[in-house]
């Protein structure tokens, strides 16, 4: 058998339920894994090894239980994962990557962590995440920045970035993420994995510091389509899922879909920005993958109204604003954080609302272009992942931490963001499901240099055919792997 850290998640869940595996045996693995490698790669802000062991004991003790009586194991009986350090565990410090907050144990599990764990799944800790959730990037002034493991020097994206580290570089086999305006699919193509964002109301659990136009949902970081399947059968309420569940779902093939492809950006008003030559190569590359899929792939014009840079940006940090925080801890908060509070506090109810209303009239407007195709297929990102320290100007790059400077213009660090991921925050805003895929790599040869990828925007319910259309994909890039530079 494989190392287990190179099974998949659905292959570990079949191991442990078969008992080739014990939960304690993986654990142990995994722990040790991340014992080695997080000191070089940061994913990792809190490791709960000792409650790990203790989970580990009690499922196996179960195991033997259940079988013996004949009962059905949890769905994710002994599969461990981690929740990114925006989401409550019990008994763990949340710290919302800020260092202006108090360190008091979460005294029960939020219900992204209840839901899991309710499920079968052991946590092995808590991911690096930005202050607050707020960056494209997982660096904060509480813990080491999170690093990419294709490039150390590299950032492994934001918010969700220790996640997609972790399970980039096998520390656990996948992971639950929170996505307020890519923070799920922004780490995810930063690391070549398969990022999820469900439509609004599918999931019951995302966590935000305020949420005033409903942008955060949770969903899974996976290296496969089938994996992330297997989360979103725990994550989705029954009820809400197709009748035969998203991973048995993908038994089925995806029908000959209409697909429109676009560059265009609600940001590039805002922020003219220019799509790196990667990007456009792995843009190019997703074209050629879905058409040798037969798929149908149109070129597709998108009009987005040039009020939605201000109107997202004013829903988005109005939660910042009210987040509870001693005026003598103030200058603890990054100079972003810090920037975005402020102008928060000094805004009216009355013009949040009214950005709200707006997007409510955004939503309207793009679904109605959206709905000519029956997906819509955009870059992942405008550039390849960037250096540790880029966003924020911090000269040592993050080889230093604390970082001996963290230059306090908040503007440019926004602007560069958006710059990055300018294809994101609209789908949130729009409450509709996308997927991102890792299509592309930018070194001589396959699996080499950085990965670069494609989102998929699909209508409301479309889960299941995304996660059928990336399953197909990848059946395709093992048979004619891309073998461009």
């Amino acid at each position: 058998m494989a190392d287990i850290h190179e099974l998949g998640a659905v292959e570990l869940r079949h191991a442990l339920a078969t008992g080739r595996l014990s939960a304690t045996e993986v654990s142990e693995h995994f722990l040790a894994r991340i014992a080695e490698q997080n000191h070089s790669l940061g994913a990792f802000i809190t490791v709960t090894a000792e409650q790990a062991m203790l989970d580990a004991h009690e499922a196996d003790s179960a195991y033997v239980r259940m079988r013996r009586e004949g009962s059905e194991l949890p769905s994710l009986h002994g599969v461990p994962l981690a929740f990114k350090d925006l989401t409550d565990v019990a008994g763990v410090v949340t710290t919302h990557g800020s260092a202006a907050l108090d360190r008091k144990p979460a005294p029960e599990d939020g219900a992204l962590a209840a839901m899991l764990k309710g499920a079968g799944a052991i946590s092995l800790g808590k991911t690096q995440v930005p202050e607050f959730g707020l960056t494209a990037y997982s660096e904060n002034r509480i813990a080491p920045p999170s690093r990419n493991p294709h490039a150390l020097s590299r950032s492994s994206g934001g918010s969700s970035g220790g996640s997609a580290a972790a399970v980039a570089a096998g520390l656990v086999p996948f992971a639950p993420g929170s996505d307020g305006g890519g923070s799920i699919r922004i780490p995810a193509a930063a690391c070549g994995l398969l990022g999820l964002k469900p439509g609004r109301g599918l999931v019951p659990a995302g966590e935000g510091v305020g949420d005033a136009a409903r942008l955060v949902v949770a969903g899974p970081l996976a290296r496969t389509a089938a994996d992330a399947a297997l989360m979103m059968d725990s994550l989705v309420p029954r009820e809400l899922q197709p009748e035969e569940g998203y991973l048995a779902g993908l038994a089925e093939a995806p029908a000959t879909l209409r697909i429109g492809a676009s560059l265009d950006s609600p940001w590039s008003t805002a922020f003219p920005f220019s799509t790196g030559q990667e990007a456009l190569d792995a843009f190019a590359r997703g074209i050629e993958m879905l058409t040798q899929a037969g798929h149908s792939v149109f070129d597709a014009e998108v009009r987005y109204d040039n009020r939605y840079p201000l109107a997202f940006t004013t829903a988005w940090t109005a939660g910042v604003g009210s987040a509870r925080i001693l005026p003598q801890r103030e200058a603890l908060l990054t100079p972003l954080t810090r920037t975005f509070r402020r102008r928060a506090q000094q805004r009216s109810a009355a013009k949040v609302n009214e950005a709200v209303g707006f997007l409510r009239q955004f939503t309207h407007d793009t679904v109605a272009q959206y709905a000519q195709w029956d997906l819509v297929l955009t870059p992942a990102l405008a550039q390849v992942p960037r250096p540790v320290g880029w966003f924020t100007g911090t000269t040592s790059g993050g080889e230093q931490w604390p970082a001996p400077d963290w230059p306090g213009d908040a503007d440019d660090d926004y602007r560069k963001q958006c710059e990055f991921a300018p294809w994101s925050s609209m789908v949130n805003v729009c409450g509709l499901p996308a997927i991102t895929l890792p299509v592309h790599w930018t070194g001589p040869a396959p699996g080499t240099g950085l990965p670069m990828g494609v989102q998929l925007i699909g209508k409301a319910g479309s889960e299941l055919l995304l996660l059928q259309l990336a399953a197909q994909l990848e059946r395709q890039q093992k048979t004619t792997p891309n073998t461009s530079g």
